[in-house]
């Protein structure tokens, strides 16, 4: 049996179980988890190991890159700068990007950056890992580009270019980067261990991440033939996964999209502001109404790029998915988040005031609700 360290309220103890289970019977190596219930913390748990070798036991402040639950973060910040009257989510995005007004895409609203309805879900060019990396790279091939579809008809899950396009509204607006605005906004003072753009003095904190071999390459290329091009764009160009995360130089980047490294105790905070009407430990980062505005829903559909995984029609807010009725964060379908990569997921429930926070290394298959997730889920529901 792994050992389960932190603290779990009596009431959560099925948090706990399956938690343990997600060991025993799910294929976890290292992992955390964080409850809160109206700002105060039921659960916060960890164990296992933070390499592949199980060398390394999981610490309590452990940090490990959590993919697109990063989004959710991120978003958090453009929905403070649209509070605070620097951003209009109607307003198109060339009024603060100029450049971006290229091909078409003048009119293009901020709210289709946020909602995965630009369309663009990935970059036309040949992109390699290392070009991630480079933003002013990527901010101007996607300024310049045509969308794959028409603006605004449906939502096509922007997998990387997400990060550059709204984080560079918000370089444009606010003149900091958004690994800085978070630092400086958000996790600085609130004092949580989160950051997008890692410094090299805490590497020694951070978990390798785990991933099993893709299928072999005749059934890896019928899976890439069925696609639509522009989901071949947003997942395969380029193809990254944990062996290109695990490389200094990606935790040293930002990628506003993927590259968050955190603990679950951080993330449940950050989308615990979202869960508590915009503030969090006697902090108010947004008002109830901001807060009310970022889980409207745009629209419902068969997503152009996830759409076949998830097997009918999801519904994304303003950088939230959400819940839905495939209760993918809860019963409560107005609930929200964001899945990552592999299995993390953030959960806020403005309704429950409830937060979850998950990360973990050994990374899944399924493009969304791990089972690892649906069963902390359905715990900590189960306690409400």
């Amino acid at each position: 049996m792994v050992a389960i360290h932190g603290d779990c309220d009596d009431r959560f103890e099925g948090v706990r179980k399956a938690f343990e289970e997600n060991f025993s019977a799910r294929g976890e190596i290292g992992a955390a988890v964080a409850v809160t219930v109206d700002g105060t913390t039921v659960a916060d748990l960890w164990g296992g190991h933070a390499d592949r070798a199980r060398t390394r036991p999981w610490e309590r402040d452990t940090l490990v890159n959590a993919w697109s639950t990063t989004k959710g973060i991120v978003a958090l910040c453009v929905h403070m700068l649209a509070d605070r009257g620097l951003l209009d989510l109607d307003a198109p995005v060339a009024s603060y990007w100029p450049e971006f007004a290229a091909a078409g895409k003048r009119d293009l609203p901020v709210r289709w950056l946020l909602s995965h309805r630009a369309g663009l879900s990935g970059t036309r060019e040949p992109t390699t890992g290392d070009d991630l990396l480079d933003w002013e790279l990527m901010t101007s091939r996607l300024a310049a580009m045509e969308p794959w579809w028409e603006p605004g008809s449906r939502s096509g899950y922007h997998a990387l270019t997400y990060g550059y396009l709204v984080g560079e509204v918000v370089r444009r607006i606010d003149g900091r980067t958004v690994g800085r605005f978070l630092r400086e906004e958000v996790t600085g003072p609130l004092g949580l261990d989160f950051a997008v753009g890692l410094p090299e003095s805490e590497d020694g904190r951070v978990a390798e991440l785990v991933q099993e071999p893709p299928p072999a390459g005749s059934e890896q290329a019928e899976i890439y033939a069925q696609m639509h091009p522009a989901a071949l764009a947003a997942l395969a160009n380029p193809l990254f996964g944990a062996e290109g995360a695990n490389t200094p130089a990606w935790r040293r980047a930002e990628v506003p999209a993927a590259n968050g490294h955190g603990t679950a105790r951080a993330v449940a905070a950050l989308y615990g502001v979202m869960a508590c009407g915009g503030s969090w430990d006697g902090r108010r980062l947004l008002s109830a109404e901001a807060v009310e505005r970022a889980w409207q829903g745009q629209g419902s559909c068969v997503d152009l790029v996830l759409g076949a995984g998830f097997g009918g029609e999801t519904e994304i807010a303003l950088g939230y998915w959400l819940s839905g009725a495939r209760g993918s964060y809860g019963p409560n379908p107005r609930a929200f988040g964001h899945d990552g990569y592999g299995g993390s997921f953030g959960l806020a429930d403005p309704e429950a005031r409830l937060s979850i926070g998950y990360v973990m290394n050994h990374m899944g298959v399924q493009i969304s609700d791990d089972p690892r997730k649906m069963a902390l889920v359905e715990a900590a529901y189960a306690a409400l």
